[in-house]
């Protein structure tokens, strides 16, 4: 059976997805890499268990995919129910609105623009 060993996002700015990731969502850093010349080049945080998301920074330009487009469309973390109101407002706090939602996850974007959820299901919260 597969499991996920580690998912990476690339990243324009490695600081504002940093206090995304680790500072909004919580997510402890296990790991810093730096190029050879010394500059900051990758983070990597704890996903649970032995799994991981790398977040590299960016060393080219490229345009924003579209929601729409093929590709990873939602990078999507378990949380429990009764954490989803205080994600809410620390995403809220911090200038990441939901965008949409369900019964089961919110929906936010990175500093990037990708498509971030927080999920519970398959407890759904009260109609």
């Amino acid at each position: 059976m597969l499991r996920a060993h580690h998912l990476a996002v690339v990243v324009r700015d490695l600081d504002a997805s940093e206090r995304f990731y680790c500072g909004v969502l919580g997510l402890p850093i296990i790991q810093r890499w730096q190029t050879p010349e010394g500059l900051p080049r990758s983070i990597w945080v704890s996903l649970g268990d032995t799994s991981f998301l790398a977040i590299e920074r960016a060393s080219a330009e490229a345009p924003k995919r579209a929601d729409e487009a093929p590709g990873l469309h939602c990078l999507a973390f378990a949380i429990h129910r009764s954490e989803r109101e205080s994600y809410r407002a620390r995403l809220t706090a911090a200038g990441h609105p939901i965008e949409r939602e369900t019964r089961f996850t919110l929906y936010t974007r990175d500093p990037d623009g990708a498509l971030i959820g927080l999920s519970h299901h398959p407890d759904a919260t009260p109609e």
